[in-house]
């Protein structure tokens, strides 16, 4: 392979972000680039990279890492690299500074977590003005891009997110689907309405509990049973004191019996299999790859009517709610909830969208012609459609 990158991700936390580098690796070699990374050593990155198939550069701290550009700079010249992909804003300080020392290395930045104040001081206007192209992940992250950064229209792109969707393709029959639905605290004839991610504020976890306390009211004959997926430790990239927090709420709410604390889970995919109805609450999400994933699912999706999950979820494929109310929620989720066909007919179209628009592999194509240098730029409004397999 003649065509190299390396992937810069030097953080110790584990969410969308850091997932993101060892999700596009098997799709980066089968369109014929040679994959490397850089991360902090005993990280969860490194573990996933590695688990993905390469062994990554380590670094031992951040705060060491720019006195070892000469080490990340002789690698890259050993190994013939000349792309540099970093994924975290404190990480342009040593992808800014091995494309100042080495001016022929393409540097690339993708904003997973959406910037919510300007950047444009004389640090940041040197650092960004080494990025090639910056990516911005949704039409409402583009847009704070666009006021944030000291950088002109033409090098900010929105590039949607993509997932590998054969995985999310149904595989359990109806007694494994019983037995995995059992196993979450739902009962036979209960609706399963569940929450995938982090539990971390802002994810909008106590709305959705106040309004499933809120469903008896709306709907008294309806039966459900509420599925919080996530982490519940730190190292599972949640917040423990918020979870803590949540456990409190839910007996307060007098939701004991009828919320089930799943933890993390490596199977989402067929977990996605045993719920009937999947939310997203969080307040301002920079792209909504979990609403990506209930949808490649075939789930019905409510999701908050914030951030870029409007630019996903659209009343044919889903519902949104206001992300601070419950009383939107609990409407939503009761609809919902009283209407299998309603269900089935919204997930259907929710897979057909996933499968045109949020594919890996036409992610993964966009990826590589920018770093090859054949994006057009001259598109004014740096937008592609990029995402759908092809």
């Amino acid at each position: 392979m003649a065509n190299k990158v390396m992937h810069l991700c030097l953080s110790d936390g584990w969410g969308g972000l850091e997932m993101y580098p060892a999700r596009i690796i098997p799709e980066l070699r089968r369109q014929g680039w040679e994959p490397h990374g850089l991360a902090l050593a005993g990280s969860r990155v490194a573990e996933s990279l590695a688990s993905a198939g390469i062994e990554p550069l380590t670094l031992p701290s951040r705060a060491r890492a720019l006195l070892q550009a000469g080490q990340v700079l002789a690698y890259l010249k050993r190994h013939g690299i000349g792309v540099l992909h970093c994924h975290k804003s404190s990480d342009l300080r040593l992808g800014a500074l091995l494309a100042t020392l080495r001016p022929s290395l393409k540097l690339f930045f993708t904003d997973h977590m959406g910037v919510t104040r300007p950047k444009k001081d004389l640090y940041h206007r040197w650092a960004y003005g080494r990025v090639t192209r910056l990516f911005s992940i949704s039409d409402a992250t583009r847009a704070r891009n666009l006021a944030a950064f000291p950088l002109p229209p033409e090098r900010i792109r929105r590039l949607y997110l993509g997932i590998d969707l054969a995985p999310y393709a149904p595989r359990l029959d109806d007694a494994a689907r019983g037995v995995l639905r059992r196993a979450l605290g739902t009962a036979p004839g209960e609706v399963a309405i569940g929450l995938p991610g982090r539990l971390t504020d802002g994810k909008g976890h106590e709305v959705w509990l106040e309004g499933l306390a809120r469903l008896g009211e709306l709907a008294p004959a309806l039966a459900w049973h509420g599925v919080l997926i996530g982490g519940l430790t730190a190292r599972e990239g949640s917040d423990e004191a918020y979870v803590a927090r949540l456990r409190q709420r839910v007996t307060a709410l007098g939701l004991e019996d009828r919320v089930t604390f799943a933890g993390f889970r490596s199977d989402l995919p067929r977990l996605f299999e045993a719920l009937d109805i999947v939310c997203v609450p969080s307040r301002n999400e920079a792209f909504g790859l979990t609403v990506v994933e209930a949808m490649a699912a075939g789930k019905a999706v409510v999701g908050a009517d914030s951030g870029a999950i409007p630019e996903l979820l659209d009343a044919g494929c889903g519902r949104l709610a206001a992300p601070q109310s419950p009383q939107d929620w609990a409407q939503a989720m009761a609809e919902l909830g009283q209407d299998a066909a309603l269900r089935e007919r919204l997930g259907q179209a929710a897979r057909q969208r996933a499968e045109a628009s949020f594919g890996i592999a036409g992610h993964v194509q966009a990826l590589v012609e920018e770093y090859a240098g054949r994006h057009d730029a001259g598109r004014e409004d740096g937008t592609t459609n990029a995402g759908a397999d092809t």
